[in-house]
This record gives structure tokens, C-alpha cells and sequence, in this order.
């Protein structure tokens, strides 16, 4: 596991952009890619540049169940205006939110199967959680229906103008879904992602603690902020950005 620490956000969006970069450099085809706030700087430094995605496959990792893709609050929406709008792929596959849950994660699930992601990024909850996979999942999981916790519920309130507009359900890819990408990207940033980044990197391998599966994968690369990796005892294998 690589672990790469930067000043901020907006040098983690550098730092980020190398990752694709050297990827599309080394014959990456198919993108896995997130939502939230924390790849916004990378998917900037990818709008501003000159990488050409238009021969590319994007895979979303998560959708909101109920929520059309043309919803301002849908993930869809969200790639859109964030990056597909600017940067468009060949194909950019985001679960469906207005499907039946089993039809539509069989369908999602055999979508990543057909198209083998060369790399994945990811964000980190503050429970450990990646994609939509809370304490708990089994690390072998595939792309399944999720039942919201109060905490995910929460932190996605802001978006929302009222926290019971914030959908209780949503489609994920399983952890065992996202292990089969040949690369991986995490990000985090902040001192309310310290005790999760630490877990993740330096504590056991549990289904308590989902991103731990990570120790696990030959191919991870970890861009923290300095309030993020505060809790991390072994410094040495920690690499300034500059």
C-alpha cells in the first residue's frame, strides 16, 4: 500500500490526476469511479487536462434507490455535472435507481464482470465504510441493495433540504465487487477520517472495519491530508506530495 500525504484538497486533486494519468499511460481502459466531495479536486484536474476518456468505460461504484438519474441529488446527476459533462466517456454505467433490486444489481454486477475495472477510486466513511458497504458487509459481497445507516443518512442530509427527503436505500457494488479492480485509489481528507484511515491501514482485517480489506488488494494507493493520517503510528512508509 502506497501512502501519499498533501498539504490539501487541491493538491490531493494533483496527486489524483497522476494516479489516472500514469494509468491511461499504462493502457487503463475501464474507470471505476465515486461520488462525494472528496474526488471533486480530482475530477477537476482531469476537466482541466487533455486526457481523453472518449474511448474509456466509467463504472460508478453507487446509485440512490428511488432517484431518477436526471434527480440534482442522484449520483448520475451528479457525474454529469462534475465530469461526464466535460470529459465524456464511451460508456459511463451508473446503477439504476429506478430498478428492481434484483434485476438491477445482476444486472450491475455482470456489467463489472464484462468490463474488468483497471482502476478504482474510492472515498472513506468515517466508519470505514467504502462505496455504500457498512460495518458488517462480507468482504466477499457483490453488487447488492443497501439499507442506509443513520450515520450515512446524516452526512448525506446536507445535500438535502429536508433529512426525510434522503433516500433510506441504495445500490452499491460489494467489496468483493470493488477487490477485483486491478488498481485502487482511496482518498480522505480531515481529522474526522483519522481513526478510519488508521484502522484501515495499520489494524486488523475485519468486516467491522470494511476499507481494512484493503491490506489485503497488491495494488493500493492512499492520498491523505495531513489531519487524516494524524492517527498513523508508522511514519516511514508515509511519502510527501510535492
Amino acid at each position: 500500500m502506497k501512502i501519499l500525504q498533501v498539504k490539501d484538497q487541491q493538491a490531493g486533486g494533483r496527486a489524483g490526476y497522476d494516479v489516472f494519468a500514469e494509468a491511461v499511460k499504462n493502457g487503463a481502459h475501464v474507470f471505476g469511479l465515486a461520488t462525494g466531495s472528496t474526488p471533486i479536486s480530482i475530477y477537476d484536474e482531469l476537466k482541466a487536462s487533455d486526457l481523453d476518456f472518449s474511448d474509456k468505460i466509467s463504472i460508478n461504484l453507487d446509485e440512490y434507490k428511488g432517484l431518477p438519474g436526471t434527480h440534482e441529488q442522484s449520483y448520475r446527476y451528479f457525474m454529469n455535472e462534475h465530469l461526464f459533462n466535460a470529459k465524456p466517456f464511451k460508456e459511463s454505467y451508473v446503477p439504476d435507481g429506478m430498478a428492481d433490486a434484483e434485476t438491477e444489481t445482476k444486472r450491475y454486477e455482470g456489467i463489472i464482470d464484462a468490463n474488468p475495472i483497471d482502476l478504482q477510486i474510492l472515498g472513506l466513511g468515517q466508519n470505514g465504510h467504502i462505496g455504500f458497504n457498512e460495518p458488517g458487509t462480507p468482504f466477499d459481497s457483490l453488487t447488492h441493495e443497501v439499507t442506509l445507516t443513520e450515520s450515512t443518512i446524516e452526512a448525506n442530509a446536507r445535500f438535502f433540504e429536508h433529512e426525510d427527503e434522503v433516500p433510506r436505500y441504495a445500490y452499491s457494488m460489494g467489496i468483493g465487487s470493488i477487490m477485483k479492480a486491478k488498481e485502487i485509489l482511496l482518498v480522505a481528507y480531515g481529522a474526522a477520517k483519522a481513526d478510519a484511515v488508521a484502522a484501515m491501514i495499520e489494524g486488523p482485517v475485519t468486516e467491522d472495519m470494511p476499507a481494512s480489506i484493503l491490506q489485503k488488494h497488491a495494488n493500493v494507493t492512499v492520498i491523505i491530508d495531513e489531519a487524516a493520517g494524524a492517527k498513523l503510528t508508522n511514519r516511514e512508509e508515509i511519502v510527501p506530495f510535492v
